[in-house]
């Protein structure tokens, strides 16, 4: 009965575990920690390198900042091509601040495997920055940032979460825990 009991707790303490591993980790980039200028093209972990991103933190109404100083603006008059942002891998994407002029009217599009799974609401920017959400749970690789006007609005706390881990990552570590508990016990029965 006492092996039982041990394998009960040991697989227990595995679940607990394994419910204390974070199951998606959150990211916002505020772009306060570069400086003014281009941003780089793999800027927290994302490539930036379709559209010349620049980042600036100089006080500029109504492009307000929604938290710091920086906020990123793509060229002015570039197409919605060139506003591309690209995930290593597939990611929940929360959203984005925007502020800018009036007319400027933004969308995100959202593409996993280069198919379009959701297109945003839309946000007219104004000098108060507001949240722009994706309005989708699902995963997605690239988000397009789309506008009217670019170069006219800038972007804040860009807010994603990387992907939850797969089955197959707690079926091992609740399979190594068997392992660890196996031994333990194996070593406590011999001494």
């Amino acid at each position: 009965m006492g092996k039982y009991l041990h394998l009960l707790r040991t697989l227990l303490a595995g679940a607990a575990l394994a419910a204390c591993l974070p199951s998606a980790m959150a990211t916002v980039l505020n772009f306060d920690d570069i400086a003014d200028g281009t941003l780089p093209l793999n800027y927290g972990g994302l490539d930036w390198s379709t559209a010349g991103w620049i980042v600036f933190s100089t006080p500029a109404a109504p492009y307000t900042p929604h938290s710091g100083t920086g906020r990123v603006t793509t060229g002015f008059m570039a197409d919605d091509a060139s506003s591309v942002i690209r995930f290593g891998k597939s990611t929940s994407f929360d959203g984005a601040y925007f502020a800018g002029l009036g007319g400027a009217v933004l969308s995100f599009d959202l593409l996993l495997n280069g198919q379009l799974v959701h297109s945003s609401v839309t946000l007219d920017p104004s000098a108060t920055p507001s949240f722009l959400a994706s309005g989708y749970a699902g995963l997605v690789d690239t988000v397009m940032v789309r506008s009217a006007n670019h170069g006219e609005y800038v972007m804040d706390d860009f807010s994603f979460a990387q992907a939850v881990p797969e089955p197959e990552t707690y079926a091992m570590l609740l399979g190594g825990l068997l392992v660890v508990g196996s031994i333990a016990r194996r070593r406590k029965q011999h001494a």
